[in-house]
Order: C-alpha cells, then sequence, then structure tokens
C-alpha cells in the first residue's frame, strides 16, 4: 500500500468528506478520489459508502482505520528521528494554545525562541485546551500549552509549567463585594458567570459546589475568560476567575477557605517522537523539561 493511499483515505474516514479532505492534503478532490480508488482496487473491497454527499466508513474501512493511523505515525515518527539527527533546528511546528495563555502567558517566550530559532516556520492556533489536547491526541498538533487535564488519558504527556489560582471575583458595586466570610451557599444564591460546560476549568469550579451538593445560578456562559471578566466587570454577576486577571474594577471575594488553582503546561503525545523545533520550544518554556529526552 502506498503512503499517499493511506493519507487520503485517513483523511476522508476523519473529515466525513472527500472535498474537506482534498482541502487537507492541497490536493484537488478528483486526486483524492483517484487514490482511494487505488486503494480499493488493491485491497479489492469498498472501504467508504458513498450515499449522496454523506461519506461513511464500510466494515472494512473499519477494520483498516487503526491500522492505517499507525503506519502513517510511524513512518512520520521515522522522518522525524532521521531529521533530527542533524541536530538542526528547524521545519514547521504546528502548536495549539488557549486564547487566554496565549494572551497573558505566551508571549515573551514566543519572542525568545522566534528570535533563536529563526529557521522554525512556527504555525500557532488558538483554541480551547479540551480540543487542544484532542488534536495532540489525533497527532493533528505536535504540542500544546493549555490547560491541563485533571485526569489526563493515558496517551498523553503532561507537563506543568505555571500555577494558575483562581479567585472569585465580582464588580465593585456588586451586593457581594463588601460581604466577609461569604459561604458556598450564599454564593451559590447569586448569579454566576462561567466557562461552558465540560472545559477543564469549569470542572475545577463545578466540582467544589458539587461536592457541598451546591447547584450555581448560572447567568452566563462563554469559553472566553476575557469575557466574561467584562460582564463581571459590568455586574452581571460573579466568577471566579485567574489571578492575572485580577484588576481594580474588580473585588476579590471573602470566601474562607476557597483555594482554588489551575496548572498550565505542555501537553504532548506518549507515542510520538518529537522534532528538535518542538524539543527546542519546550525548552524555551521550561528549561528542564524532560521533554528534552523524547
Amino acid at each position: 500500500m502506498e503512503i499517499a493511499g493511506l493519507q487520503a483515505f485517513l483523511q476522508v474516514a476523519e473529515q466525513g468528506s472527500f472535498s474537506l479532505a482534498a482541502e487537507k492534503l492541497y490536493l484537488t478532490q478528483p486526486a483524492v478520489s483517484k487514490r482511494i480508488a487505488a486503494l480499493e482496487q488493491e485491497l479489492d473491497t469498498r472501504l467508504f459508502d458513498r450515499i449522496g454527499r454523506k461519506v461513511s466508513l464500510t466494515e472494512a474501512g473499519r477494520a483498516l482505520l487503526p491500522g492505517a493511523r499507525k503506519i502513517l505515525e510511524d513512518v512520520e515518527n521515522s522522518r522525524r528521528q532521521i531529521a533530527n539527527l542533524s541536530g538542526t533546528v528547524k521545519g514547521r511546528l504546528r502548536i495549539g494554545t488557549s486564547h487566554h495563555i496565549g494572551l497573558h502567558r505566551l508571549p515573551p517566550f514566543l519572542k525568545t525562541f522566534t528570535r533563536h530559532y529563526k529557521e522554525v516556520d512556527l504555525d500557532l492556533h488558538f483554541m480551547d485546551s479540551e480540543r487542544a489536547c484532542a488534536m495532540v491526541s489525533s497527532g493533528d498538533l505536535e504540542l500544546a500549552v493549555v490547560t491541563l487535564p485533571s485526569s489526563p488519558s493515558s496517551e498523553l504527556i503532561c507537563t506543568q509549567v505555571w500555577d494558575d489560582p483562581l479567585l472569585p471575583v465580582a464588580a465593585t458595586e456588586h451586593e457581594l463585594a463588601k460581604q466577609e466570610g461569604i459561604s458556598l451557599e450564599h454564593l451559590s444564591q447569586h448569579a454566576v458567570i462561567l466557562p461552558g460546560t465540560g472545559t477543564f476549568t469549569r470542572n475545577i469550579i463545578q466540582q467544589v459546589f458539587s461536592d457541598q451538593a451546591l447547584e450555581l445560578k448560572i447567568a452566563l456562559e462563554t469559553n472566553y475568560l476575557e469575557t466574561i471578566r467584562m460582564m463581571v466587570s459590568i455586574g452581571l454577576g460573579w466568577s471566579i476567575l485567574p489571578e492575572t486577571m485580577c484588576s481594580d474594577d474588580l473585588v476579590r471575594l471573602q470566601v474562607p477557605h476557597l483555594r482554588l488553582y489551575r496548572r498550565l503546561g505542555m501537553v504532548t503525545h506518549q507515542s510520538r517522537v518529537l522534532s528538535n523545533a518542538a524539543k527546542a520550544f519546550a525548552h524555551t518554556l521550561k528549561p528542564s523539561s524532560d521533554l528534552q529526552g523524547q
């Protein structure tokens, strides 16, 4: 089987579309169709059902999928190992990061990295931490700098770079702002603005109240912490935000014994051989990082 045919097969399977697969591979749709047809002819079986505009794997296609993914991962790892032998730091480095980290943590490190490694083509993507981790798992990203999951999958390597304390806050004119000794129960009775359900940060916050069997009075949800901060500052509700985002227009609420924090850092794949560029980036973020050994 040709590598090009397997690449086309994997992209069509993941995108559910020949046209989207063609975009990902920088090919024409007929070229992708031709590669799939050649692979189906070689295997003497149909790999996709094409009903109208819907494309789905056949039973044979589902059987081929894990093996095809493994073959392509092994080929890519071998290419990186060979390229790494030169010791040069260059090439394309595809990284994902959250909007918050990209704005508040990464800029000085990106400045240092791009100055030192001018031959690296940095391909930086902003997205939710959860999606970035999923893309590292699927091999679409080489490295992510995100809020680390509290229970990562076994295939991910998580390396903490920063502690990120989280504080309960409200606008200066909010009725909670002048109160002391606020209980979690009392806090839960006021409108709150939170990150979306299922996000790592939301899970950290939610767990504290769930442990006390308390339901939160959720007014608004958004995954953009900058938007949450703005809505809190104009009095639409209280929230829990990173300490780095707290300024004079927000008041830290006096909630005894509430100590929350996120772990921020790097995520890579257990089975992926890191390029020299990825190792250099990891070392820029955390000089003692064990990613240097991968």
